[in-house]
This record gives structure tokens, C-alpha cells and sequence, in this order.
């Protein structure tokens, strides 16, 4: 399904970034994975994939690195044809007890580093006239209400919510999709005190990539600028 197609996973060396890492490599695709912090991590995955897989560190708080990341990646295992901006930092706490630090982080980590990273692609995706982007959001990424816990977080999704629909309408004539999706509660993340989730049961890992995987692939040709929410019916 994905033979021939180069990788980039933002954050791939743990978690969903992880698991996403594995489901298109084992759809044939060859996986750049990206650290920051935790080299043994990536150096495990990389030998659960085998040789489709290059590891690469980069900071995505910073410009340069992230471009000199792609140009790596282009001049190691070609272009970059898929991007998944997984990355994206968490803080559950109330606004205003966040430092300008802490909120500073959530915002450059979750929307300015899916936005350089992205500049970062098109280029290549431009001169083979197929890409695909994926931008990881979150179940109400569409419902503009307060947020007094997760307020930077929900801020930096929803600015990439209108990234991703703005990248959509612009890269449309070079066949590039651009679209979003966006995880209910995660079986490993942090849950509220009191909840109800329609289905039953927390979002897996399975359930986040296999709307991946479809927006990925040809069956998807025609759909951009979208935002498919994995949520089991919580919150709508």
C-alpha cells in the first residue's frame, strides 16, 4: 500500500507516534523516526521495523533544525511523502497557574512546530504532486468553549485546526491532502474525574490510526481540509 513512500513521524519514539511508526511501516513505507529527548527509545524502534527505519533528532522548537531535519531525510531516504505532526505537548492545569514558560511551550510545541515542519515538506510534495499531512488534534478541537484545564493545549489545536484547512485549499492543485484527526480519551492519557463515553470504552491507539491509515491512502484522494474525530461519540 505504501511501497516506495518516505515517512516523517514527529515524536515517534513512544505512543501513538510509536504505533503509528509501525502501522504504515508495516504498510511498506520506509520511517524516518523523530526524537528529541530519548535516543534508546528511537534506537528500539528502529529495530522493531528493521531497515526502513532511520532515526533523527531534532528540536521542533527550532526553525533551523527542523529544516535541517528534512534536508536530511531527503538526502538519506528521499523525500518526504507522508507527514504525521504527532508531536505535540500535554499540561493538565489550571490557566492560571501556568507559567508564560509552560504556556509558551504547549503553544510552539503543538501548533508552531506542526506549521515549520509542514513549510518544511511542501516543497518536495510540490515538485512530486502527491503528499499527504496528517495534524494530531483532540476530541473538541471544533468547540470553541472554556477550557480552564487545558487551555494553551485546546488554544494550539484549534489555531492548527485552521492550518490544516488553509494548507488544504492551498495545496489542493499539487495533490496534497491535509487533514486532521483527533483522539477522544486515550486509553494511557489523562482522564477526567467524570465522564461518559457513548461506546463504552477509551480510544486505542488501533482506533487513531486506522483513520490514519485511510486518509493516507488512495481511497482518500479527494477528501482535504477535514477533521475526523475518534472519540466514540464522547463530548458531541
Amino acid at each position: 500500500m505504501l511501497e516506495g513512500k518516505v515517512a516523517l513521524i514527529t515524536g515517534a519514539n513512544r505512543g501513538l507516534g510509536k504505533e503509528i511508526s509501525l502501522a504504515l511501516a508495516k504498510r511498506g513505507a520506509s520511517i524516518a523516526i523523530h526524537y528529541f529527548k530519548n535516543r534508546n527509545l528511537a534506537e528500539s524502534l528502529k529495530k522493531q521495523i528493521g531497515k526502513n527505519a532511520e532515526i533523527y533528532h531534532a528540536d521542533l522548537m527550532d526553525e533551523k533544525e527542523i529544516f535541517e531535519l528534512v534536508r536530511r531525510i531527503s538526502a538519506e531516504m528521499g523525500e518526504i511523502d507522508i507527514l504525521i505532526n504527532n508531536f505535540g505537548p500535554f499540561i493538565y492545569k489550571k490557566w492560571e497557574e501556568i507559567s508564560f514558560e509552560e504556556w509558551d511551550y504547549i503553544i510552539r510545541g503543538n501548533l508552531n512546530s506542526a506549521f515549520i515542519c509542514s513549510k518544511a515538506v511542501i516543497p518536495g510534495m510540490r515538485r512530486k504532486k502527491w503528499g499527504r499531512i496528517i495534524n494530531i488534534g483532540y476530541n473538541r478541537v471544533e468547540q470553541i468553549v472554556a477550557f480552564p484545564n487545558i487551555t494553551p493545549y485546546a488554544i494550539a489545536k484549534t489555531g492548527l485546526l485552521i492550518l490544516t484547512r488553509t494548507m488544504a485549499k492551498t495545496e489542493a492543485p499539487y495533490k496534497i491532502t491535509v487533514n486532521m484527526v483527533s483522539p477522544g480519551l486515550m486509553e494511557e492519557g489523562i482522564k477526567p474525574e467524570e465522564f461518559e463515553i457513548p461506546m463504552g470504552r477509551y480510544c486505542s491507539f488501533e482506533d487513531v490510526i486506522e483513520a490514519i491509515i485511510f486518509l493516507i491512502s488512495d481511497g482518500a484522494n479527494y477528501i482535504t481540509g477535514t477533521n475526523i474525530i475518534v472519540g466514540g461519540g464522547w463530548k458531541i
